[in-house]
């Protein structure tokens, strides 16, 4: 009698769309299951077109889907080295809500002690936001926005039903404006808070394959 094989667990997928992003994101250590971090590069469509590939092979197509790396904040008060976990990310094909954001905001705010963590929807743009316009999105009640996520979420779901989240670093924000990618005021390294979210996003991904009650 053959015996039944324990079912695989749903591996994890992390995208990003810049090198420095992905340095900061890569290590497995401490995850329940398989882990691929991918550096799509900038835009939405690059990241729609580097998430489609990724889930189209067998190991990655059931896997769940955090977008991360860094964003501009658009709240008045945020600081470079905030932390923003989307409610839901929002572009001009539509929202897609986040799955299991209570269970992620906790994570971050247990991993990284003394850092804020702000919830709410973020923006996608397929342009960099500067000005008048992070005022016009800051209306519509965005708290942040970014030119990967929201590609990067839609095109997850649209692949299948999975849980996806995006958890984004502050390096701009209304009073902190960015000069450089290099540039974070402060004395913060954006890369040393991303580097520190990946117990968090495990811690996420763990709760994800416990068995419902």
């Amino acid at each position: 009698m053959d015996t039944p094989q324990a079912p695989r667990p749903v591996p994890l997928v992390i995208a990003c769309a810049l090198t420095i992003e992905r340095l900061a994101l890569r290590g497995a250590r401490g995850a329940a299951a398989p882990v691929t971090v991918v550096r799509s590069g900038m835009g939405p469509m690059a990241a729609e077109r580097a998430l489609r590939r990724t889930l189209s092979a067998a190991a990655t197509q059931d896997a769940a889907v955090i977008a991360s790396g860094f964003c501009a904040g658009l709240v008045p008060g945020m600081h470079p080295g905030d932390l923003v976990v989307a409610e839901e990310t929002r572009d001009p094909r539509g929202t897609t809500v986040c799955s299991s954001i209570e269970v992620l905001a906790r994570a971050l705010t247990e991993a990284l002690p003394g850092r804020t963590v702000h919830t709410g929807p973020l923006a996608g743009s397929d342009h960099v936001v500067r000005g008048p316009e992070r005022a016009d999105l800051r209306a519509t009640g965005a708290i942040a926005v970014d030119m990967e996520s929201a590609a990067t979420l839609w095109a997850a779901r649209q692949t299948g039903p999975r849980p996806v989240a995006a958890v984004r670093v502050v390096v701009d924000a209304p009073e902190h404006e960015l000069v450089r990618i290099g540039t974070v005021r402060g004395g913060i390294s954006a890369f040393r808070v991303l580097r520190a979210v990946l117990p968090a996003f495990f811690e996420w991904h763990r709760s994800l394959l416990l068995p419902r009650r």
